[in-house]
């Protein structure tokens, strides 16, 4: 299997600030925005990267509780984050794996997302599950409504394409995704026992935010149905269990056996 290598920046809210797989960076990033002068309760600053988005991705706080902290890295190759209600630690293995534990009180609910913005040119695409359910999310603010994977209500997913002044989102309930561009590969497979799992796009062709729009396009593997907690119904968030912990897996890989 072609190697897989990550870069953490655990002092900056543990953002991922590198992805490669066979050669190539797959991560997307924003220079000189001030990211690094952030603290908790501030407004989001999206910097690019992959961004570790718990217990929300889109609500109270924006992108989540994590972003705005700095993490603390173990000599094992784990890192992690404690915030008010609850911790989470990371732990990188042979590259390509990643290991989550999440510790709350039980029946703590939140969403958590790998929030991957990708550096994709127009000819890119993502394969999921034919026919998946589809949450579409029609502008970058507004509220969802179902439909199935690849097209929904009129609007095709798997592609991302040129520049076209919209920004949509949607959650499908998959738990793996694979992103091709040209002859390049990129999967995501999630694993988490007894949890919703879902693959989240963003493809935002310079559709947001309002001022200053830009490309940002990406895939999130999620624990979780909704990008905002708060509008979870049952089954739509991740539940602590008795044991005050939940814990998951993301595998990335450079092979994708998918057509």
């Amino acid at each position: 299997m072609p190697p897989v290598e990550i870069v953490t920046d655990p002092a900056h809210g543990g953002r991922w600030t590198s992805l490669t797989a066979a050669g190539r960076e797959w991560l997307w990033r924003r220079e000189g925005v001030g990211r690094e002068r952030v603290s908790p309760g501030d407004a989001f600053v999206d910097a690019g990267g992959l961004e570790e988005c718990v217990p929300t991705v889109r609500g109270t706080p924006d992108h989540g509780d994590a972003w705005s902290r700095a993490w603390t890295r173990h000599g094992d190759g784990t890192e992690g984050v404690r915030c008010a209600r609850f911790s989470l630690t990371r732990t990188v293995r042979d590259g390509a794996e990643i290991d989550y534990v999440l510790s709350a009180d039980p029946g703590f609910r939140f969403v958590w997302a790998a929030h991957a913005l990708l550096d994709l040119t127009e000819r890119a695409s993502v394969r999921l599950p034919e026919g998946a359910d589809t949450r579409l999310y029609p502008s970058a603010n507004g509220p969802w409504v179902p439909g199935n994977w690849p097209a929904s209500r009129g609007v095709r997913l798997d592609r991302f394409g040129p520049d076209d002044g919209t920004a949509v989102g949607a959650v499908v309930d998959a738990s793996r995704a694979c992103v091709h561009d040209d002859e390049d590969r990129l999967a995501f497979a999630l694993e988490a026992g007894g949890q919703p799992l879902s693959i989240a796009l963003w493809r935002n062709l310079g559709g947001f935010p309002a001022t200053g729009p830009y490309r940002s396009t990406g895939i999130e593997p999620m624990l979780g149905r909704v990008f905002d907690l708060a509008e979870a119904g049952p089954g739509d968030a991740a539940e602590v269990p008795a044991s005050g912990e939940v814990r998951w897996r993301l595998t990335l890989s450079a092979d994708c056996n998918c057509p």
